[in-house]
């Protein structure tokens, strides 16, 4: 993952972008599907959330409490290049994440996650 320097970090809202190639040797590919290999979804929800975790807002410590919605467009296939776009806001003792992936095709999906800040 390549992380991009989160842009107005320090307040309760700020936008940080994280972007991945998709290795075509995942072992998640041998069985979804034989002939027609595509990521799965739960696995480009994992790649979020890794996104996330390495762009924490003011480098609190924080915990996945939910994962609130997800939308899927289009599939990931092997070998291609993801964008994350991540929009965080504060919201009481959570951070919620919105993110926006996009593939070389079209956008893949919309995820939003919920984390609790957990104490120090």
């Amino acid at each position: 993952m390549r992380a991009a320097e989160p842009d107005g970090a320090g307040g309760d809202e700020f936008t940080s972008v994280v972007a991945a190639t998709i290795d075509p040797s995942e072992p998640v590919f041998a069985g979804h599907y034989p002939d027609f290999p595509i990521f799965p979804g739960v696995c480009v929800v994992e790649c979020v959330h890794r996104g996330a975790v390495v762009t924490v807002p003011d480098g609190a410590r924080l915990e996945l409490a939910a994962l609130e919605s997800v939308r899927f467009t289009a599939a990931v296939h092997p070998g291609d290049d993801i964008e994350m776009s991540m929009r965080w806001r504060r919201s009481g003792v959570f951070w919620i994440c919105d993110g926006r992936v996009r593939g070389p095709r079209a956008t893949v999906a919309q995820v939003r996650l919920r984390y609790r800040i957990s104490p120090e």
